[in-house]
């Protein structure tokens, strides 16, 4: 009778939070399955974005070390820049008549010279140059030829980082963004299921954060991957979103529209009132910009080489009531000088989708957050290899545990 009596006691006690975290336990189990696959099969990309991401978080200050003869410059007694249409002028002096310009990017600060980028067709392929010039004198300190269509590897160090990371060094642009897009997605998964295995379902917390003392090999290479994907969590689901969308908007575009409208502002075209209508030039779009954005420094300008494309002028330093985001970009028809977009989330016609877009590239290149968010991406992608390496340890050292009790 106390025999039945203590059984039954043990049943009931046993209900229902034993059977609760019994039912946890097996979800957990079918998560790891999940986690331990993407993770060995992605880990290796995964290993590349990050490495290659921490990298591109300093790529200008890396080029100017790696080419301060080029892309610095001696500030003068007298510090004033001369007017943007000589700079560019003598940018395109520099390069063939038939380049097109592509890009700029305006100094950051006192000591850079202004990055002129051009592509020009030639009979082997498409060339990319950069083309720098002294912004205080008007006069080219060197140019450099960046890649060739033709050639597998860029021409330089931070191309090649910046190939690994966008395309993996795929030739066709059409295979490059699904893979790398694609894969971002599923290691983004990785990361959540990371997070669900993670979870302490007996609520030993300390141990979940932090590390064993005085424990072996194994409990130390266990903790590592543990407590580098925890703390690094926070910001890596928000940097694998962000490439996800920077490589595939117009797949996640529609998909942001489900919810709230967006507009993508690389979608806006120049209309010619005729053929070959003359275009405006990046220096009077650049003007136009500053008549929005009087406040504003100037940091990425997009040229407008093919005929219906648009020039955009992104600036920093734009404060507005209500916005943490200091940057603005505006949409410039090439003919007309007309505004076509403003990508201004302090405005009051702003959807929540725009906003959300926004934020995009800030958070990915961690800029959103000053120097501090940059430093936090940079660990976040040095943790990548971290994760890969010791997530394949542990996984031999499971099986090999498994082997050994098999026999």
């Amino acid at each position: 009778m106390n025999t039945e009596t203590n059984q039954s006691d043990l049943i009931d006690h046993a209900s229902p939070s034993s059977l609760t975290l019994t039912k946890l336990k097996r979800r957990r189990k079918r998560w790891l399955g999940v986690h331990l696959y993407l993770g060995l099969s992605l880990g290796l990309l995964l290993s590349i974005y990050g490495v290659t991401g921490s990298i591109l978080v300093f790529q200008t200050e890396i080029a100017e070390w790696l080419q301060a003869d080029v892309l610095l410059v001696k500030m003068p007694s007298q510090a004033a820049y001369r007017p943007l249409s000589e700079v560019f002028s003598a940018g395109r002096d520099a390069m063939p008549t038939r380049a097109k310009p592509v890009f700029a990017t305006y100094p950051r600060n006192e000591f850079a010279a202004f990055k002129l980028y051009f592509s020009v067709d030639t009979p082997a392929g498409t060339e990319r140059w950069l083309v720098a010039v002294n912004p205080y004198t008007a006069r080219v300190t060197g140019k450099q030829l960046q890649s060739r269509s033709a050639d597998w590897l860029p021409a330089t160090f931070i191309g090649l980082m910046f190939e690994l990371h966008y395309a993996l060094l795929i030739p066709s642009e059409e295979v490059s963004t699904v893979i790398v897009g694609v894969s971002a997605a599923l290691l983004n998964i990785s990361t959540l299921t990371g997070l669900i295995v993670w979870w302490p379902l007996t609520g030993h917390w300390r141990n979940a954060l932090t590390f064993k003392a005085k424990a072996g090999k194994v409990r130390f290479n266990y903790d590592l991957h543990k407590t580098s994907g925890f703390y690094t969590l926070l910001v890596m689901v928000p940097v694998l979103f962000s490439g996800i969308y920077m490589v595939l908007p117009h797949n996640v575009v529609p998909v942001l529209e489900l919810f709230s409208p967006v507009t993508y502002r690389y979608w806006f075209q120049s209309q010619p009132p005729y053929p070959n209508a003359p275009a405006i030039g990046m220096d009077d779009a650049v003007a136009i910009a500053f008549k929005q954005y009087p406040q504003g420094r100037p940091h990425w300008i997009y040229g407008a080489a093919e005929p219906t494309q648009t020039y955009t002028v992104c600036q920093d330093g734009v404060d507005a009531p209500g916005s943490l985001l200091q940057r603005r970009c505006t949409v410039i028809d090439r003919y007309s000088g007309k505004i076509l977009d403003l990508d201004d989330p302090s405005l009051p016609t702003a959807t929540a989708g725009e906003i959300f877009t926004h934020w995009q590239w800030p958070l990915h290149s961690g800029q959103a957050f000053g120097m501090t968010g940059r430093i936090l991406v940079f660990i976040t992608g040095l943790a990548c290899p971290v994760l890969f390496v010791t997530g394949v340890i542990r996984w031999r050292q499971k099986a090999t545990v498994q082997q050994s009790r098999q026999r």
